[in-house]
């Protein structure tokens, strides 16, 4: 099984990063890397089921969401190269907030199956780190 796994650690508290990030429907905080989001269905961003589509590319479903841990679980169901559903099975990213005593770290992980795991991680990786560098730059 393949993993990716970034992290970074922001200095704000846990609720302020959580509003930025807590809503599957809302990526304004991160500039430069999604360009476009698409809401797909009826469900809202913060309700498991909710549908997106990043960048004209990439599909994903909320799976899973904690507001009072801090933490959501998505799937990749579709997406260009290596995360195209004819590549990858099983793709699922986890976000989760802890306070550290430097501030809140924020990690971003995924596991997933695929015949080229590493095309996955290099893939996804610098995704993640883009999207924690904008969280960070959201928040200051």
């Amino acid at each position: 099984m393949g993993r990716c796994y970034n992290n970074i650690v922001i200095d704000a508290s846990i609720e302020a990063v959580w509003q930025q990030i807590g809503n599957f429907h809302d990526m304004s905080w991160a500039k430069g890397v999604i360009t476009s989001l698409v809401k797909v269905g009826p469900a809202s961003g913060t309700e498991v089921g909710a549908k997106r589509i990043l960048n004209d590319a990439i599909h994903e479903t909320l799976v899973s969401l904690d507001s009072s841990n801090y933490t959501f679980t998505y799937s990749i169901d579709d997406g260009p190269d290596a995360i195209a559903k004819s590549a990858v099975d099983n793709y699922l990213g986890m976000v989760n907030l802890s306070e550290s005593s430097t501030g809140v770290l924020v990690e971003w992980s995924s596991s997933f199956t695929s015949d080229n795991e590493k095309a996955v991680t290099e893939f996804c990786d610098p995704i993640y780190m883009a999207l924690l560098g904008a969280l960070k730059n959201s928040l200051r």
